[in-house]
């Protein structure tokens, strides 16, 4: 999907939930679905707006943010850095997206499978339980970090 077409899908979700896409959470929209990346904090966020709409305030980036997250737009992730993030959901995507984060440089690779699939199925069939999302991080050390002291934190998708 296009950024346009990612933008009008948006727009007639929230007018459907009695929204406005204003011209601050339109720049909002249109930076998320620019940064392929994902895992953006809010500062990350505003500072990319800032570029683009000089006036507009931190406050009504987080305000934005936390509404698209109400809608199922974004996803808000808390890494064990203690600021939290936000990821685009893909309309394919039913769950959350997994990760493997290295406790010492701190890189993040998302993994694309849901494995919890049939774990899912098995709790509605066996307890009645529709899990309706769920969130799997590994947090461990690459074998790389184990024989390196020269590890760097970085972020990778």
């Amino acid at each position: 999907m296009n950024i346009t077409e990612g933008i009008n899908r948006i727009k007639q979700l929230m007018a459907g939930k009695g929204y406005k896409l204003t011209p601050q959470r339109e720049v909002t929209l249109r930076v998320l679905l620019e940064q392929d990346k994902g895992h953006l904090s809010a500062e990350d966020v505003f500072m990319l707006v800032k570029a683009r709409f000089p006036e507009m305030g931190l406050a009504t980036v987080y305000r934005t943010l936390e509404l698209l997250v109400e809608l199922g737009v974004l996803v808000k992730v808390n890494f064990q850095d203690g600021v939290a993030r936000y990821d685009l959901r893909c309309e394919e995507q039913h769950h959350m997206r997994h990760h493997l984060i290295c406790n010492e440089c701190g890189h993040l690779k998302k993994l694309q499978e849901d494995w919890l699939a049939e774990l899912e199925e098995r709790l509605q069939r066996e307890y009645g339980f529709t899990v309706t999302d769920h969130r799997l991080d590994f947090i461990g050390t690459y074998v790389t970090c184990q024989q390196s002291s020269n590890c760097k934190r970085k972020e990778v998708s």
